[in-house]
């Protein structure tokens, strides 16, 4: 007997048809007569990626409609998921500048294949393109939201460059810049698909609360894996975060549980973007983080957003395939920890 399918697999199977409309208006958006547009923003947006931030935005327009509608509520829901999947580009084509990153999906980051000025001018189209597909899905409280959202997530990337190297960032402001950062897309795709199937206020706020706990417990289980998560084990993308000297939960939790010695060996380790770091640093960290249970903790914090998340969904009402296959979606994140 086959395994059953993860919850993302499974809404990529049930959305085929809306996300491969999705695909196509996102492939015939990026053309442009300037070659190495096309060129580098292909090279992220067909990466692999799980587009799971359009999966959202397309079940909750599925969960929100009426059964069995299509029509004009449903292709806006089609044109914001892929103005969704451009935003999520740009701002990944600009972390990676930023971060100096070695690795995105599996592959060279595209600012180490074009340079920098390209993939932060390139980065730029695909925010512009967006603003185009928003404004023809014709409905100016989406563009709010998603135009809103687009600001936070600038917002929240240059509180996280403020706060590089700070090793006493607090637990609230780390959550205010994760929640900027990475669970203001999430909640805007949520909310911007009800939206466009015609949501009540009360339905599309908890599709918007969804998305946001969706977005925190995602990234703190990102947060968590970047030492190995529930099993702390080495593997060829851990440490990231650490050699960027980026202050995660993880980080937090060990430091402030910490005694003396290790609150400076933090301080050392995240100061100047990880610069002070030496051989057999990582790999204390984690040792320091065993002992303070702080990946556990994390993945504990991470649980708390996902139930919230449960929640939120739970109160939509809908069809069952849709509502069953959002409310998964929060435990599968938490399982990837494990």
């Amino acid at each position: 007997m086959r395994p059953a399918p993860n919850p993302i697999d499974a809404l990529t199977g049930l959305l085929a048809d809306d996300l491969r409309r999705v695909d196509q208006v996102i492939h015939a958006r990026m053309e442009s007569g300037v070659a190495i547009i096309p060129s580098l923003a292909g090279y992220l947006i067909d990466a692999g990626g799980k587009r799971i931030r359009p999966l959202i935005t397309l079940a909750s327009a599925r969960l929100a409609a009426r059964p069995g509608v299509r029509g004009p509520a449903l292709e806006s829901a089609v044109l914001l998921a892929a103005a969704v999947e451009f935003i999520h580009t740009a701002t990944l084509l600009h972390d990676d500048v930023v971060d100096d990153s070695a690795l995105r999906r599996g592959k060279t980051p595209a600012n180490r294949v074009w340079g920098n000025a390209a993939s932060v001018l390139v980065g730029d189209f695909l925010f512009a393109r967006a603003f185009d597909l928003m404004v023809e899905a014709g409905d100016l409280t989406t563009l709010g939201v998603l135009s809103r959202a687009s600001t936070v997530i600038a917002e929240g990337e240059v509180m996280q460059l403020a706060a590089a190297g700070q090793a006493d960032t607090t637990l609230d402001r780390y959550l205010a810049i994760v929640g900027a950062k990475t669970a203001a897309l999430f909640a805007a795709a949520a909310k911007v698909g009800a939206m466009a199937a015609g949501a009540s206020p009360a339905q599309a706020q908890a599709m918007e609360a969804y998305g946001q706990n969706l977005g925190l417990a995602f990234q703190l289980i990102d947060d968590a894996l970047d030492y190995g998560g529930a099993a702390s084990t080495m593997g060829k993308n851990v440490g990231d975060d650490f050699r960027e000297g980026k202050v995660t939960l993880p980080v937090i939790l060990a430091r402030e549980a910490g005694d003396t010695e290790e609150t400076a060996f933090w301080r050392r380790v995240m100061s100047e973007g990880g610069a002070g770091q030496e051989a057999g640093d990582f790999e204390r960290a984690i040792g320091l983080m065993r002992r303070r249970n702080a990946l556990a903790r994390t993945i504990e914090f991470a649980r708390v957003y996902a139930e919230a998340a449960r929640t939120a969904a739970a109160a939509v009402g809908g069809e069952p395939v849709w509502a069953n296959a959002l409310l998964d979606l929060p435990d599968f994140v938490i399982e990837r920890a494990f």
